[in-house]
């Protein structure tokens, strides 16, 4: 059993809350029983190690027989080790640590997407993965991460995409440009949210959420600059019908996603 928090390993997992250390590694921290239990569902591939108290076995024996079942090792720890091992202040007695993932946006178009989200210098982590969420629950095709957006792999991404993160298809590090050209290449509409633009009822009524769509949603304070909105095909705006200043940004993007979910599943 692990037992020292400060021994080289428990340190050397610790250290992936830097986003330095990840980047260096290749490797994310995952906390909780239900991230980790979609990643050993979804994805056992990527899972590196799990580490967890003797009570969160008892606990979680479901998580205990995922991992038996993909031929992965369980290491026990202390409390104390897998308090000093997470981000957050109660980790549930369980972290696990797994591998970057990341898809080429060429891969997905061969698939026929028609459905794809593109997250555009969006800074908070709770946000993104929030959308990453919202993207998976609608059935989006993926999600493309563009610009200087926070790192999907920050620890806070990765709890508010409760598991997401290891559904749906993500495409990191992509240069917005090119991705739209690619986009369009393939038949796919780039529509960018914003609150200056077309109605989002009018374009639903006329049909056009129902053809191959990418939505672009950009950052929480500044939205989309003018020059990624020149590159979509349609600048679209969720209407407000009270006197709210303004939607958060989770909350348009599950708007427009799921109105797009709706269009095409009818």
């Amino acid at each position: 059993m692990l037992d020292n928090p400060r021994s080289p390993k428990v340190r050397a997992v610790a250290k992936l809350a830097q986003k330095q250390r990840r980047m260096e590694a290749g490797m994310f921290l995952v906390e909780g029983p239900q991230a980790i239990r979609e990643a050993l569902a979804h994805r056992p591939e990527l899972v590196v190690d799990v580490f967890l108290t003797p009570g969160a076995k008892d606990r979680y024996s479901d998580i205990v027989q995922l991992a038996s079942s993909e031929g992965i090792e369980l290491s026990l720890a202390t409390d104390a080790v897998v308090d000093f091992m997470a981000d957050t202040v109660t980790p549930q007695g369980i972290v696990a640590v797994c591998q970057f993932h990341s898809v080429e946006l060429e891969t997905i178009l061969a698939t026929g997407a028609t459905h794809l989200v593109i997250l555009h210098e969006v800074k908070d982590p709770g946000n993104l993965g929030n959308i990453i969420r919202t993207a998976d629950a609608a059935g989006a095709n993926a999600v493309i991460i563009t610009g200087d957006s926070v790192d999907v792999f920050n620890p806070k991404v990765v709890r508010a995409s409760t598991g997401s993160i290891f559904h749906i298809p993500l495409v990191t590090k992509a240069d917005l440009s090119v991705t739209i050209s690619q986009l369009k290449d393939a038949g796919i509409r780039v529509l960018a949210a914003d609150a200056r633009g077309r109605d989002l009822v009018e374009l639903r009524s006329a049909g056009e959420l129902a053809k191959p769509v990418a939505w672009m949603l950009g950052n929480e304070a500044h939205g989309l600059s003018d020059e990624a909105e020149a590159l979509a095909d349609v600048v679209v705006s969720v209407p407000i019908y009270g006197t709210a200043e303004s939607l958060s940004l989770p909350t348009a993007a599950a708007v427009c996603i799921y109105e797009t979910a709706f269009a095409q599943k009818a």
